[in-house]
């Protein structure tokens, strides 16, 4: 019997919320590639466009009367009248891909998370907006019936903060757009002929990092690395893409600072296909965060195929295995001789062209989707 499934995406503000756009998007996109029997009914505020929802008769957009972007009434609006909306349009079960939920859903709930930042480093957040975290997040995860973390260290920081939600977590891994496979190839190629040629391998002399501005992601100390890095490689440039967060003043001002304005570009949210275009030109990357759920930019530049380097936390181990460059990402010396490394080390970079792609070929958006389902289903079958 085909289920009902209902899809809270009220968190949504396209360019505005980082990765988990880019989880939803990909997620729905697979879903209709390997669901043929189940109906999804997808909860979009006003600001979303009705490109996140797939064509096809089983998917179905239905257009909420919220604006995401004032906070307390997008809540305010989940707890009570999407609430309502579930029963109206018969809902069997509900996934909230962006952590909340209503707390009196009609129907049984799943719900992602793709971290516990608010947990393991409180001091990232607003004083003033982390009792709010703290509440909605463990209302969540009480009320849910199946929740799905990101990573076994996402799942970890679960039992270890909420411990109840333990026995109903499963790691359900992100996947990897195939589009950054096609660009290792292209890279590989172009490599192949230049070095037939006698031609050092490489792309623009432009180091890539993909990070939202917060402070967690560590872009401070990126910045202060690559001016080191810039005294005996003064040829490179340094482009950051990605959501200009709580720490931006602060970095354009280290920019300023450091001299590095016409080397260091700060993109802010830049549409899908100008970030393939930067992975394509990009001579490495660097991923220098001091904490992540899962490390998805990560996984696309190993895919890619880019020689690169990253921060040794736990949860890149799972991600990047022994294919990259790891540093300490307290440490700004450790970063700055890491990017000579994967800018100048040419067996590490020899390497890199086909360990990354291999380290996540079973990184698949298809996979996450039949993963996910599995759990849905799981919540709606009576126990």
């Amino acid at each position: 019997m085909a289920l009902r499934i209902g899809v809270n995406a009220l968190y949504l503000i396209p360019g505005g919320v980082g990765g988990t756009e880019i989880y939803l998007r990909r997620l729905l996109e697979a879903m209709q590639e390997t669901d043929r029997i189940n109906h999804y009914f997808v909860f979009v505020n006003r600001e979303t466009d009705p490109e996140l929802v797939p064509r096809g008769e089983r998917f179905h957009l239905v257009r909420c009367t919220v604006a995401a972007r004032i906070r307390p009434l997008r809540i305010t609006y989940e707890q009570t009248v999407l609430a309502a909306l579930l029963k109206k349009y018969g809902i069997s079960v509900l996934l909230n891909p962006g952590y909340t939920s209503p707390a009196l859903s009609p129907c049984p709930v799943v719900s992602v998370f793709h971290d516990l930042q608010h947990k393991v480093h409180p001091a990232f957040f607003r004083p003033a907006q982390l009792p709010f975290w703290n509440l909605l997040l463990w209302a969540s995860a009480r009320t849910s019936k199946r929740i799905i973390a990101v990573s076994s260290n996402t799942a970890a920081d679960l039992a270890k903060y909420m411990p109840f939600a333990d026995t109903k977590t499963s790691v359900v891994p992100h996947g990897v757009d195939p589009a950054f496979s096609e660009i290792a190839t292209r890279r590989s190629l172009k490599c192949d002929r230049n070095e037939s040629a006698g031609i050092r391998c490489e792309a623009d002399r432009l180091l890539l990092t993909v990070s939202t501005l917060h402070p967690h992601k560590n872009v401070a100390r990126l910045i202060q690395a690559f001016a080191s890095f810039r005294v005996n490689r003064p040829e490179y440039r340094l482009v950051v893409a990605g959501l200009r967060g709580f720490a931006t003043a602060q970095i354009e001002q280290l920019v300023r600072t450091l001299n590095l304005d016409g080397c260091v570009e700060l993109t802010g949210w830049i549409p899908q296909a100008d970030l393939y275009s930067l992975f394509e030109r990009a001579d490495a990357f660097v991923a220098p965060s001091l904490f992540e759920g899962f490390g998805l930019t990560l996984a696309e530049a190993l895919a890619a195929g880019l020689p690169t380097a990253c921060s040794d936390i736990p949860v890149f181990d799972s991600v990047a295995g022994t294919s990259t460059v790891r540093f300490n990402p307290q440490c700004v010396t450790a970063m700055t001789e890491a990017m000579h490394k994967v800018t100048g080390d040419e067996a590490f970079r020899s390497f890199a062209r086909t360990a990354g792609p291999a380290q996540v070929q079973s990184l698949r958006w298809t996979r996450t989707a039949v993963l996910t389902l599995e759990e849905l289903v799981k919540a709606a079958t009576p126990c």
